[in-house]
């Protein structure tokens, strides 16, 4: 977990974190189970890996949960953390490989239990579809924030600026994304790849624009500068899904650098998902995001970090360390900064 981040917690906050700190201590015991002490192990790395690489998820998610009236927060922060943890960090890679190698459920079950090696070599032959995906519906996360003609708070002002001008183009988020895209699949080895990419990634700009609509139909409304919409009930329930779902993808991918075993994946991740519940809980209830301006601003230029990564992932190798470390930079010096203006009004 970053320093900033442990300096910024007082005591009063632990309480937060009183669950995630139980599920801990079951997941590394069930870690020590399944595969002694090199699984507990496992399971802490793969803990801090998930809390590092999806911090400005949490932010995010506070971002649109402070909108929300109490009974859908609650429904997301219960019945969310559920789907988080059993529907995007074990039956969604299970159902990627079942497309994959054409198999049915209990096929791709035994698969995973018992051929984990085979297991692993399927998901990761897709590697480039779901990189595809989720760095759309990133890149569309971000941009909405940024390209915007009429936000008016800067934190990084050279980069922000001649991104909100931007915002007088008609659809130019949806002309970035494509961009972005058709330019890294243009890369790609193979033709098959490459309409498999373009595919992919089309349909994350889709699932986006679909979640976005929804938002605005079932009730939404625009944030200050039209920054992000403030999706109420069931619309903003699934747009926080979908949002967590696109965060769970590099960590998922990059668990099985670590282990081929699934059981150990899951646990570990979704230790990891419990923390960021926590963050997300303490920045809503806490109102963190009007105290600290800029966090919101760190946040999002992390997702736009992380969809670069996924789009340039499908042809370097991009450490997952190394994509966690740039989340937390960027969430640290924007959160410094909040800390310079609140001094200097003060």
């Amino acid at each position: 977990m970053p320093a900033f981040i442990l300096s910024w917690l007082h005591m009063q906050d632990l309480g937060y974190f009183k669950w995630s700190i139980l599920v801990t201590i079951l997941g590394v015991i069930g870690g020590f189970l399944l595969a002694g002490w090199s699984g507990a192990f496992i399971v802490v790395v793969l803990a801090i890996l998930e809390t590092s690489l999806s911090f400005d998820n949490a932010v995010v998610n506070a971002t649109v949960l402070k909108h929300m009236d109490e009974k859908w927060r609650q429904r997301f922060l219960l019945w969310g953390i559920l789907i988080a943890v059993f529907g995007m960090r074990i039956v969604f890679p299970l159902a990627i490989v079942g497309v994959v190698a054409d198999m049915g459920p209990m096929a791709v079950i035994d698969l995973a239990l018992f051929d984990e090696a085979e297991y692993a070599r399927i998901l990761l032959s897709a590697h480039h579809e779901i990189a595809a995906f989720g760095g759309a519906f990133l890149a569309m996360v971000f941009l909405k924030f940024f390209v915007d003609s009429n936000k008016d708070l800067h934190w990084l002002q050279i980069l922000e600026e001649p991104l909100t001008k931007l915002g007088r183009l008609e659809a130019a988020q949806i002309l970035l994304t494509l961009l972005a895209i058709l330019s890294s699949a243009a890369y790609l080895e193979s033709d098959t790849k490459r309409v498999e990419f373009v595919v992919a990634g089309v349909w994350g700009l889709i699932t986006y624009i679909i979640a976005d609509g929804l938002g605005a139909i079932l009730g939404g409304e625009e944030g200050e500068g039209g920054k992000v919409v403030a999706k109420t009930g069931f619309a903003g329930f699934m747009y926080l899904e979908l949002l967590d779902a696109s965060f769970s993808f590099d960590g998922v991918i990059g668990a099985f650098a670590l282990t081929n075993s699934l059981p150990i994946i899951a646990i570990g991740l979704g230790v990891g998902a419990m923390f960021v519940r926590s963050f997300t809980l303490m920045l809503v209830y806490r109102e963190t995001l009007n105290a600290y301006r800029f966090l919101e601003h760190g946040a999002f230029w992390a997702i736009g970090a992380l969809a670069a990564v996924m789009f340039i992932g499908v042809h370097v190798h991009i450490p997952e360390v190394f994509t966690g470390l740039v989340g937390a930079v960027l969430i640290g010096a924007a959160f410094w900064s909040s800390l310079r203006h609140r001094r200097a009004i003060a």
